[in-house]
């Protein structure tokens, strides 16, 4: 096969230890004793020695999830090698954290450094909003979180945005340290949202991101939990 056809496709040296492939697509380098969470059915390819298998505390998080409605079947990912991951042509931003905390809907999931500290957390001031639940998934600590999106997601810094205001259907994930303040205006789903009846909004100030996919159907994240 003539090497300039796959030029543009073949992967380059890795840059950091989770990082894109194209978009839609994270790379992962593991080695020994950095063992990683990830979707399961989400490994497209890998390079080297890679074992996968069930995780005991997962499949308890996973429990506890299907009770409140978040819950995401994971698998542990460890050897020394490169791992390929995707979800169904989703896009994928990877994020590092360092020392944060991170809240990220179950269905946007898709891989996390397994020394994080992770479990199902009460959401509170969402429940009145249509679509959503009262749970997401707290993600904590200092490493690599990947996360999908139904689209090209825009990544707010509110830090430098100041207010921002967001539909509870399209939000992916934000930072927990961020003030969060639901927002009702008057009866306008034609115009605003969809399918609630009236429109709501999340308002989020102060120091931290938000990612919001384009895509505002809850149907299509409820759809994926099943």
């Amino acid at each position: 096969m003539d090497q300039r056809m796959i030029a543009g496709y073949a992967p380059g040296a890795p840059a950091a230890r989770m990082e894109n492939h194209g978009p839609t697509m994270a790379r992962i380098s593991l080695t020994a004793g950095q063992d990683v969470l990830a979707r399961t059915g989400s490994m497209v390819a890998y390079e080297g020695f890679i074992q996968y298998e069930s995780n005991p505390a997962a499949l308890k998080q996973m429990f506890a999830g299907r009770i409140t409605g978040e819950s995401v079947p994971l698998m542990k990912c460890h050897g020394d090698g490169q791992l390929y991951l995707a979800d169904y042509g989703a896009d994928v931003v990877c994020l590092p954290l360092q020392g944060d905390n991170l809240s990220v809907n179950a269905s946007n999931v898709l891989a996390f450094d397994a020394h994080l500290e992770w479990g199902v957390q009460r959401v509170k001031g969402i429940a009145k909003f249509a679509g959503q639940g009262f749970f997401n998934l707290g993600i904590t600590g200092t490493g690599w979180v990947a996360v999908t999106s139904r689209g090209t997601p825009v990544v707010v810094d509110c830090g430098q945005a100041g207010e921002t205001y967001v539909d509870p259907d399209a939000l992916v994930a934000w930072s927990t340290g961020l003030r969060m303040t639901p927002k009702r205006s008057f009866k306008a789903s034609s115009l605003i949202g969809r399918g609630s009846g009236e429109a709501f909004q999340l308002a989020f100030s102060g120091q931290g991101f938000v990612i919001v996919q384009p895509s505002e159907d809850s149907t299509d994240r409820l759809q994926q939990q099943q």
